[in-house]
């Protein structure tokens, strides 16, 4: 299943941080970040919840980049 969500980053490296911070999380299984269009495109593995990765998603993220918002 993919799923859209609204971003908040504030550069373009960033963002690079953010999609990569999100396909190292557990029941990902690929991301995309565009800083063009704030968007992150997240595909989840099958099986997995979509609330509760994106939770460890939005985690991670906060991580790498803690002025970065994901919008669930």
């Amino acid at each position: 299943m993919k799923k859209t969500y609204k971003i908040d980053v504030d550069c373009a490296n960033c963002a690079n941080k953010m999609e990569q911070a999100a396909c190292r999380t557990e029941g990902v299984q690929s991301a995309t970040v565009n800083f063009m269009t704030l968007k992150m495109i997240v595909e989840f593995a099958e099986g997995h919840d979509p609330k509760t990765v994106m939770e460890q998603v939005r985690k991670n993220c906060k991580k790498v980049e803690s002025d970065c918002e994901v919008f669930l």
